[in-house]
């Protein structure tokens, strides 16, 4: 259940504009919160002293923990894959947008902290299946969709032929995670790739993916 606080309590804000360094202090102290303490454990009462601020300020910015949690995860994706990445316009070679999304995707898949959070709801997502559907929808999600967005573009301004561009989609992402490595670095027993081998792979899967939905 989400917590909530009584609006009566909260102050009007009178038109005066948010602090925007409160409400990133607010979303670094969600993020580093969550990580360590997942969706049920992390109180609104925590992210407020975490970030240095009152609970009221917390609230006058995000309505609830849910909203919260889904704005830590979309500005996490929103920092290393802008929507401006999956916007194509005329006159824009389409496979040089695929090798930067496919890097971005991959150098975001393998983060840190991204790693630590998908950890964190296989762990615990039965349990916890609120958190585990709201990463879905903020992040996996939002991605899935601005990519097919960018390949419905790219079919209207004649650059790729697809027929399905919700599968093409799935297939771009599913090549470039592939199978038994990710696995591994999943489950700790390999590294990431270093950026060399993450621009050679994209290299490799966008060459397939150019060749399989090229015009050419």
């Amino acid at each position: 259940m989400s917590e909530s606080i009584s609006t009566s309590s909260v102050p009007a804000s009178r038109g005066r504009p948010k602090d925007p360094a409160k409400r990133q202090a607010i979303l670094e102290a969600a993020k580093h919160l969550f990580l360590a303490h997942g969706f049920t454990g992390t109180s609104m009462d925590a992210v407020a002293s975490e970030a240095g601020v009152s609970k009221l300020t917390v609230y006058s910015h995000f309505s609830d923990k849910e909203t919260l949690f889904c704005a830590a995860i979309e500005a996490k994706c929103c920092s290393q894959m802008p929507v401006v990445m999956f916007t194509l316009e005329p006159g824009m070679p389409v496979v040089e947008m695929l090798h930067k999304i496919g890097e971005a995707f991959l150098e975001m898949l393998y983060h840190e902290d991204s790693l630590r959070l998908m950890r964190l709801i296989s762990a615990v997502g039965a349990q916890d299946q609120t958190m585990a559907n709201l990463f879905y929808e903020a992040g996996p999600m939002r991605t899935r969709n601005e990519m097919i967005r960018f390949l419905n573009r790219a079919c209207e301004l004649g650059q790729l032929q697809v027929a399905d561009t919700e599968r093409a989609s799935e297939l771009f992402f599913g090549m470039l995670q592939g199978g038994c490595r990710h696995i591994q670095i999943m489950l700790g027993c390999s590294e990431p790739p270093a950026r060399s081998e993450i621009r050679e792979h994209v290299a490799e899967v966008v060459r397939v993916f150019a060749r399989a939905y090229g015009t050419a």
